[in-house]
């Protein structure tokens, strides 16, 4: 009786046709999607961080805000409900890291190793997956953005924020897989996330205008893509300018996919 040899790694993945690889992301996803209506808990994040948010910025930082917008309360909504749009893709997108973390650290890599499938089909798989919660929570904050006053005034302009967030959102989570390889643990993963996200979410136009903060913070915003996606979402919402942040934000998306999908695939069908 001859040994049947798995045949494992990139040149497993040359062998398998285009066709496979999308039948066997496919399969995955379904795996993924079982396992999430198996902890329905994994969704609490998506479900609850567009209402917490939403609710606590509008009704604490809403007045006071407001009014520098010359507005109150209602012009606040208006500024909020883009910019926590712009949040959602980096938020949604370090569960991908955490979640990769786990999936390595309790064996499901090595079972799906030892299968014959191509291991793009795991990547591919766990970013259309952690999409599908990104656009759920989206939906979940224009709920409550409408509820708490928020006017849609341009459907196909909220369809292209979406879509513009989603872009942006993909790219980050070739960084956070990137991390969800390396680190050792998800607490780890989650660390790094966090010294991440919070100077580019409070250091960007989400929550408040830049015109007030100090010369050198300004500065800082002018440059990152956060503020960049929040202020093209806004203006393809509510109106105004697009063209100049729409592009960078779209520039940023290539360039970090660029950078770091070749990394992430690397780092991926290398570890040990």
């Amino acid at each position: 009786m001859s040994a049947v040899t798995v045949t494992t790694g990139p040149r497993a993945d040359a062998r398998i046709p285009l066709r496979a690889h999308v039948r066997h992301t496919g399969a995955l996803v379904r795996r993924n999607l079982l396992w999430i209506r198996q902890d329905p808990e994994s969704m609490f994040d998506a479900v609850l961080f567009p209402i917490v948010f939403t609710l606590l910025f509008v009704y604490v930082f809403g007045g006071s805000i407001g009014q520098s917008l010359g507005g109150g309360q209602q012009a606040y909504v208006q500024y909020i409900v883009p910019g926590l749009m712009a949040m959602m893709g980096m938020n949604m997108a370090q569960g991908v890291g955490t979640g990769f973390n786990q999936d390595f650290n309790t064996g499901v890599m090595d079972r799906f190793r030892s299968l014959p499938i191509g291991r793009g089909s795991v990547l591919f798989a766990k970013i259309s997956v952690e999409m599908l919660r990104m656009l759920i929570a989206t939906a979940i904050l224009m709920v409550v953005g409408v509820l708490v006053g928020f006017d849609i005034t341009d459907w196909p302009g909220l369809f292209a924020a979406v879509g513009l967030s989603a872009v942006f959102g993909t790219a980050l989570m070739w960084i956070f897989i990137t991390l969800g390889v390396v680190m050792k643990n998800a607490q780890s993963v989650q660390a790094m996330g966090f010294l991440v996200l919070m100077p580019l979410q409070f250091g960007s136009s989400i929550f408040a205008p830049t015109q007030s903060m100090p010369g050198w913070l300004e500065a800082f915003t002018r440059y990152n893509p956060l503020s960049s996606l929040a202020d093209a979402a806004r203006g393809l919402m509510v109106g105004g300018p697009v063209a100049h942040d729409l592009w960078m934000t779209l520039a940023w998306s290539v360039g970090i996919t660029a950078v770091m999908a070749p990394v992430a695939i690397h780092k991926f069908r290398t570890k040990s």
